[in-house]
């Protein structure tokens, strides 16, 4: 099993969960409202001066599905450009 976790911009809310239904995955525990920054999004920090916040979804799955995942989520990226999504898949050692 895999752990995919994909950080993204509220603003793109809608279009990561219909990728995550395109790709017939219906569990997920996602964190609203985190902060951060990235190379190419920049900061994320809630506030006057770096406004907006970013959420993270975690997906337990199988490895085909985390790969076909991470692929949908590149060409998301793709459409998106510096909106901000990145998806990472992490080894899922034990669940219980």
């Amino acid at each position: 099993m895999k752990m995919v976790m994909i950080s993204y911009n509220e603003a793109v809310e809608l279009e990561v969960m219909e990728v995550l239904s395109g790709c017939a995955l219906k569990n997920y525990t996602k964190i609203n409202g985190v902060f951060g920054r990235g190379e190419s999004s920049g900061a994320h920090l809630g506030n006057d001066v770096w406004p907006g916040r970013n959420n993270l979804l975690f997906v337990a799955c199988e490895e085909e599905q985390a790969k076909k995942l991470i692929s949908c989520t590149k060409e998301l990226r793709k459409v998106l450009g510096k909106e901000g999504v990145k998806a990472f898949i992490v080894p899922l050692e034990e669940v219980a």
